[in-house]
């Protein structure tokens, strides 16, 4: 489904992303680990357009979007939640829906419908300020907002950052579930364990470049990764 072709990227003169490639297969749960720096975010920001690589291609659904607008590939069927989630803090939790459905021209009602049902404690605050609710709360509504607009891949950033354990565990089951209903998902996340224990395969970036591959409960068996990233 998605495919990225050697892409470099720069801050600056700040080399950030290597000669980058790895692909995502349709139905899957593919993770990206790594330390802080080491270019995950990078990657998701150039895969859904807001940053460009001078080099390589990134290609989803077997069509080239190395320079397709951001607000173009939601329509493809892409869609990011951003580190730090990003929600419309003055605007309602229902408002906050309402956008993330601006590329469909119908059936709103039942995707808010099922993002409810998929996120019961947003139903019970659908007239409440998104900016009043709790850190998990608001993770949750990122997450409903980029379902509304129906994609194919979800690229979900640092999902469970400065989360509570309860409400990290409730996002890794919410994303799993959204994967078994049928969204592809590529998931950076700095809790490696848990990251490992849903994906089905994962790469881990170390300064810029992939510096290992494989399926997921390998990567949790490999020795370097439990000394680098599972704390063992």
């Amino acid at each position: 489904m998605l495919e990225v072709k050697d892409i470099n990227v720069y801050y600056g003169n700040i080399h950030a992303l290597k000669d980058v490639s790895f692909n995502v297969n349709d139905g899957e749960i593919v993770a990206l680990i790594g330390a802080n720096g080491a270019g995950k975010s990078t990657t998701l920001k150039t895969v859904s357009g807001l940053l460009r690589s001078r080099t390589g291609d990134i290609v989803f659904n077997g069509k080239s979007i190395a320079h397709t607008e951001p607000y173009k590939l939601v329509s493809e069927g892409l869609a990011h939640v951003p580190e730090g989630r990003r929600i419309f803090l003055q605007m309602t939790v229902l408002e906050n829906l309402e956008m993330g459905a601006y590329t469909q021209k119908d059936g709103i009602k039942e995707g808010i419908d099922d993002i409810f049902r998929r996120f019961p404690r947003l139903k019970h605050r659908k007239n409440q300020i998104a900016g009043t609710l709790s850190g998990g709360e608001q993770q949750m509504l990122a997450m409903g907002r980029a379902l509304m607009s129906r994609p194919r891949i979800i690229l979900m950033d640092e999902p469970s950052m400065g989360l509570s354990p309860i409400y990290v565990s409730e996002i890794f089951d919410i994303i799993k579930s959204i994967n078994k209903d049928g969204t592809t998902v590529l998931l950076v996340e700095q809790n490696a364990k848990k990251a490992l224990s849903i994906a089905d395969r994962a790469y881990v970036l170390e300064t810029g470049m992939i510096a290992l591959s494989g399926d997921a409960k390998d990567l949790m068996n490999n020795d370097t990764v439990k000394k680098a990233y599972l704390g063992e």
